[in-house]
């Protein structure tokens, strides 16, 4: 089934297409291609999360991939902890936690792609939303992070491989 965005001004002309056998939505450009997809499973803790929290105010404008990546983050305070990605994207990242900072706090985080180990990509972001608890065994306890700088060859490093790897899933 296929569903065209026609409202929401920033993401006209893209549709939707629910796959039924794979349980995802898959997210087109206005020119046909692949752009992202979204298992169902999310979409149902996101709209949970949503009501649970009261308030899921950030949009995503990248597409994204569940992809444990190690990573490190400061607080405001200059404490650093050491954890994993659960997903990434170009506009942020999930970062595994059973102690999520508040909505709102700055961070900075520091990672390596799969491809460039050596290479660290630095952003700063800002706590959008959490999970305070374990979904179904499935999904950790963390925060989702929306980067507000990132450098652009970065940025653009980390959609090229989200990409990637969707494409990949979607091929097998």
């Amino acid at each position: 089934m296929k569903f065209p965005i026609r409202k929401t001004v920033a993401h006209q002309e893209k549709t939707l297409t629910m796959d039924t056998q794979a349980e995802t939505v898959l997210i087109h450009s206005p020119s046909g291609q692949l752009i992202g997809s979204l298992p169902w499973s999310e979409i149902v803790q996101r709209a949970i999360q949503h009501f649970d929290d009261g308030d899921y105010t950030h949009a995503r404008n990248y597409p994204r991939t569940p992809l444990a990546l190690k990573i490190r983050y400061a607080t405001p305070d200059g404490k650093q902890i050491d954890s994993l990605t659960g997903g990434v994207g170009g506009g942020g990242l999930f970062i595994e936690s059973s102690d999520p900072l508040t909505p709102g706090t700055i961070v900075t985080v520091e990672f390596a792609l799969p491809h460039r180990p050596d290479h660290k990509l630095k952003a700063t972001g800002k706590v959008a939303w959490t999970r305070n608890k374990p979904e179904r065994y499935l999904l950790f306890p963390g925060m989702g992070i929306q980067f507000m700088e990132i450098e652009e060859q970065a940025q653009k490093d980390l959609i090229e491989l989200v990409e990637a790897l969707n494409r990949n899933r979607l091929a097998s």
